[in-house]
């Protein structure tokens, strides 16, 4: 381990640094371009979200062994308050025929509602491989029905082709926006962070740097290696290489700080400073990047692909602040933290600061402080009953959305599920029976032959409930069971709430498996690290605590802040595996440095002291953290809103709560038995420990191979007492 460090840490060498950043240089101006091409490579259609052996993803490969089977349908919507005028009639009919070009099938005679107040017309539009091309003759549509209608006439495009288009007319151009607003939010923090004009920009820049690379080697992937990229992934992306690597500048430019007063050469202090806070560092990367890869477990689609892409995030920016960032940093010298320049032999501000004088509250009573911060966060999960997971695809903008208002209007005039329908395929010789068990049920309004080819038939099913509800979706199981009963039908149940039915399913059965092997990979991480069987396991009951009080509080807000309609049914998987991952995080930071002290000075003053010297640091990276991923809500996107803020208030609770009060708060009480069984178990909770002791502590955590970094005993005097500021 001693040997890997030394290695790490020549990154700050006075001659490996100038070719770490020629060698940057060069990586981003080959993959800057290919970042700006993500977008071309992403899939938001209901396909790459699904398993592939669903129901529905069989359904659409059976689909396409039929005439136009893999064509969308749109419904074009006219309507007038009270009721139509004569002419409308004929404008719509003058529509229909101008759009026929655009659709698989002959576009059918306007369809009126029992009220005479709306017209609409189903047009079958080709799924093109290139989602540019199909939402361009959606929208040509679109612009056809709004320009053609007479004042009075109020038109929208609706139904499966509608919903896709508008939401790819969300993500359009949004990655952009997005990387200037945490990019924006990043350098506005850094700034009041370090009060300096000049230093803010080194991390700012090395971490656009990362994303700008892990961007391109996401596309990369996307486009040779078939890793499932959508929206939701490349926007979670672009927050979390920015949250991420802006946390890991944060700790090592601190821990560089502190070590600049205790060395005259630079080169020296970041030495010391990536050794002593590396471990952490990447100790906090692995066990991201190892619970993203978890989502590999799961059956959706898009959750499979959002694991690899964080995980390819992560290490990009783990790599990137290990190995530019440090060089750039001692390019630049001391000067950088002009005004505030530290000084070789001065006191670090942490150790006489606000976060000492927190330590000392906590160490005067932490049993009574523990518990009464357990009881806060426990109150706050109790709110997770009122969590809803049955948000529907209608209800997932924040903006008004013209699929969902051509919807609203359809289904006030005819069936509900009329701008969804459900699909069924089964072999053309059960035809007879499939279709009259199909008509037997009762929330069935229509069902029409629509396709026969290839030995299948389709059946086209408008149900009388509105899609993606509770009754709807009881429905598609019912339909499953009674033709998947009828001997040698062979059929499929599939269309937009099949699919969405499906991808619930898959939701819970992704929590269930992905869930407990985050928990074991994390305790296991911990353990290795920390060198202790107690700490782990108290750490993981914290972040667990702390993720169900952020769930509950985020549940109590969709509903009386925001308005949501419901949560998404990923939402509780993706919040846990990014509260878990990241939350964690901070616990490392803080208790690494404890151990550290704990080995020098006794476990209760090393914990006061670590807190002391890392409270700061680590409230600025959960504050930058908790803002990157506030970032979120410039996306009309409710499911993506509401990762933002379940993540963003987690992190905080995390940061200045967990962290600062809990955590602390425990090991004071619980005392040296927290190490156990490691050696600091044994030694006295409140007395510096032996000289044996602390060559034990410096062995373990290789710590020893700091004199190899520095060469001879000489050579390391000389250096620091010559100060240097290359």
């Amino acid at each position: 381990m001693g040997r890997i460090w030394q290695a790490v840490a020549w990154s700050a060498g006075p001659r490996l640094k100038w070719a770490l950043l020629l060698g940057w240089i060069v990586i981003v101006a080959v993959a800057s371009p290919l970042a700006f091409r993500l977008s071309d490579a992403q899939r938001n259609d209901a396909s790459s979200f699904l398993p592939s052996r669903a129901e529905s993803t069989r359904l659409f490969e059976a689909q396409k062994l039929l005439p136009g089977g893999d064509s969308v349908p749109a419904i074009v919507v006219f309507s007038r308050d009270p009721e139509l005028i004569p002419t409308d009639r004929k404008v719509v009919e003058d529509v229909g025929r101008r759009i026929g070009e655009f659709s698989e099938r002959p576009v059918s005679m306007p369809i009126s509602s029992p009220r005479g107040n709306t017209l609409l017309l189903a047009v079958s539009i080709a799924q093109s491989a290139d989602v540019v091309v199909f939402t361009d003759k959606v929208e040509e549509i679109r612009r056809i029905a709004r320009d053609a209608a007479p004042p009075g006439l109020q038109t929208s495009l609706t139904g499966p082709a509608g919903l896709v288009t508008d939401t790819f007319e969300v993500f359009s151009g949004v990655e952009t926006r997005l990387l200037f607003v945490t990019a924006g939010v990043v350098a506005v923090i850094l700034l009041l962070v370090y009060r300096s004009p000049i230093l803010w920009l080194i991390p700012l820049l090395t971490v656009a740097i990362a994303d700008q690379t892990a961007t391109a080697l996401v596309y990369l992937a996307a486009e040779h290696a078939g890793l499932t990229v959508n929206g939701q992934s490349a926007g979670i992306l672009r927050v979390l290489v920015f949250g991420a690597g802006t946390d890991y500048a944060l700790l090592l430019i601190a821990r560089y700080r502190e070590e600049l007063t205790r060395h005259a050469d630079a080169h020296a202090a970041m030495r010391v400073a990536i050794h002593r806070a590396g471990p952490a560092i990447v100790a906090s990367a692995a066990t991201v990047i190892i619970s993203m890869l978890c989502l590999l477990l799961g059956e959706l689609n898009s959750n499979r692909g959002l694991g690899p892409v964080s995980a390819i995030g992560i290490a990009v920016a783990l790599v990137t602040m290990m190995t530019l960032l440090p060089a750039a940093l001692v390019v630049c010298g001391r000067r950088l933290f002009w005004p505030f320049i530290p000084s070789y032999g001065a006191r670090t501000r942490e150790e006489s600061g606000a976060w000492s004088r927190v330590g000392a509250t906590i160490a005067a009573r932490p049993r009574t402080i523990w518990i009464a911060a357990v009881l806060v966060l426990a109150g706050l999960a109790l709110a997770t009953t009122h969590l809803n997971t049955g948000l529907r695809q209608d209800q997932g903008f924040t903006r008004p959305m013209d699929s969902v208002t051509g919807q609203e209007i359809v289904q006030h005039s005819f069936p509900a599920g009329t701008t969804a329908p459900t699909y069924i395929v089964a072999n053309a010789t059960r035809a007879d029976e499939v279709h009259a068990a199909i008509a037997k049920n009762p929330a069935v309004a229509t069902v029409v032959e629509s396709d026969r080819g290839a030995g299948l038939v389709q059946f086209l099913v408008i149900l009388s409930q509105p899609p993606d509800t509770k009754a709807s979706f009881d429905t598609i199981r019912q339909l499953r069971d009674t033709v998947h009963a009828i001997p040698a039908a062979d059929a499929l149940v599939g269309g937009n709430t099949a699919v969405n039915l499906d991808v619930r399913t898959a939701s819970v059965h992704d929590r269930k498996v992905v869930i407990p092997a985050v928990l074991a990979i994390v305790v296991v991480i911990l353990g290795l690290l920390l060198r202790s069987v107690v700490t782990p396991l108290l750490l993981i009951a914290t972040v667990v605590l702390s993720f169900l009080a952020a769930l509950g509080a985020s549940a109590l807000a969709y509903d009386w802040l925001f308005d949501f309609a419901g949560a998404d049914p990923a939402l509780p998987l993706l919040g846990f595996i990014f509260l878990v991952a990241l939350g964690i995080d901070y616990n490392i930071f803080l208790m690494t440095r404890v151990r550290e002290e704990a080995g020098r000075i006794g476990t209760r003053p090393g914990v006061r002291h670590g807190l002391a010297v890392t409270g700061g640091v680590i409230t600025s990276a959960g504050v930058v953290l908790a803002a990157t991923f506030s970032a979120l809500f410039i996306l009309p996107l409710v499911q993506l809103a509401e990762v933002g803020f379940l993540v963003a208030f987690g992190v905080l609770l995390d940061t200045l709560v967990v962290r600062s009060v809990l955590v602390p708060a425990l090991a004071i009480d619980i005392g040296p038995k927290i190490w156990w069984p490691s050696r600091l178990a044994k030694l006295p909770p409140d007395q510096p420990t032996t000289a044996t002791d602390v060559a034990v502590r410096e062995a373990d955590s290789g710590a020893a191979a700091v004199g190899t970094l520095y060469g001879a005993a000489g050579r390391t005097n000389t250096m620091l007492t010559q100060p240097s500021d290359e």
